[in-house]
């Protein structure tokens, strides 16, 4: 069974950073995509960013040109560069992988807390 486990949430202040990592029990090989959702409290989880195994990256409106996601090859990780976070930013982050074939992103992490408050 495919694990994805995620790393670097915490407690922050609003114009911070933060960075996530997120790291397969096999390779990010094994997905042809990759992506990072949020949920906050009392709402439904939704997608941040994804990235493909080409590289090409999507981005929701909210957080874009202040987060970045990313591949890492050698380290066998995906990452979610976060910067200029904001109170609305809090929420658990959740990893997930979508394999070839799946129409949706089919493998998940346990998610990380990211809180961003003063």
């Amino acid at each position: 069974q495919e694990d994805l486990v995620e790393s670097g949430g915490g407690l922050v202040q609003p114009g911070g950073s933060l960075r996530l990592s997120c790291k397969p029990s096999t390779t990010i090989f094994a997905f042809v995509a990759m992506a990072w959702y949020r949920q906050a409290p009392g709402q439904q989880r939704e997608l941040v960013a994804s990235i493909t195994k080409t590289g090409t990256t999507n981005y929701a409106d909210s957080v874009k040109g202040r987060f970045t996601i990313s591949r890492d090859n050698a380290k066998n990780t995906v990452d979610l560069q976060m910067n200029d976070l904001k109170p609305e930013d809090t929420g658990v982050y959740y990893c997930a992988g979508r394999r070839a074939g799946s129409g949706d992103f089919d493998t998940w992490g346990q998610g990380t807390q990211v809180t961003v408050s003063s």
